[in-house]
């Protein structure tokens, strides 16, 4: 059975999410706004010079994003340098591709990883 690309950014979110604590789900909460705000390449470029938590999320975000782009056949983060260079490059409308897929990754993990760590309850 063929997964939708839905169940995959689900799956993804909620795999990547297993690791996340509170901090996480706060950062992935507001990535959306920021990307919105700011644009991808200058979110992304944050959250490297953040690093720690934020850079964990961003490298989350990247490893999906290359699957994407390159229709499964790389899985893994190609690391910040590297993928900045693939998005200063790109066309227009590979571009505005990768965005649309950033927040469409990061509305389920916003969710996914917001059940994960409830606010109210134990960890």
């Amino acid at each position: 059975m063929t997964q939708t690309l839905e169940q995959q950014r689900a799956e993804n979110a909620w795999q990547v999410s297993e690791k996340y604590d509170r901090e996480h789900v706060n950062i992935a909460k507001g990535l959306p706004a920021l990307i919105m705000n700011s644009g991808l390449m200058q979110v992304l470029a944050f959250a490297h010079e953040k690093g720690k938590k934020h850079e964990v999320v961003a490298t989350d975000l990247r490893a999906w994003l290359v699957k994407r782009i390159s229709n499964n056949k790389i899985t893994d983060d190609p690391g910040f340098a590297q993928f900045m260079n693939v998005l200063m490059s790109a066309k227009p409308q590979d571009y505005q591709f990768i965005n649309a897929e950033a927040l469409a990754w990061l509305k389920w993990l916003r969710q996914m990883a917001a059940a994960r760590k409830p606010e109210k309850g134990g960890e």
